[in-house]
């Protein structure tokens, strides 16, 4: 039983002394809009190849909101958009 509480002392000493690195080094991001946002674009048109394009990879596949910084409204239009060009054979469905 002492032992226990020994260690549950240690482990608080522990805590005290190394503060968490974690939340010294977070700092608050600065918030950017996405592309379509920032235009205002209401609608992503299917017909728009080079703006599509931009979105795909080599393979043609799309990228990820995390890399493309899109919203994730304007993602799911976005995604529409290419599946609709890509069914019209204006898009490749891979490369």
């Amino acid at each position: 039983m002492a032992y226990i509480e020994k260690r549950q002392a240690d482990k608080r000493q522990v805590d005290k002394r190394q503060p968490d690195k974690r939340k010294a080094l977070a700092a608050p991001r600065e918030q950017t809009q996405c592309r379509f946002c920032r235009s205002k674009t209401k609608h992503i048109d299917y017909k728009d190849i080079p703006t599509l394009e931009k979105l795909l990879t080599n393979r043609g596949k799309i990228y990820s909101r995390k890399r493309s910084g899109n919203c994730a409204g304007c993602q799911r239009k976005l995604k529409k958009a290419i599946k609709r060009a890509r069914h019209m054979a204006l898009l490749p469905f891979t490369a």
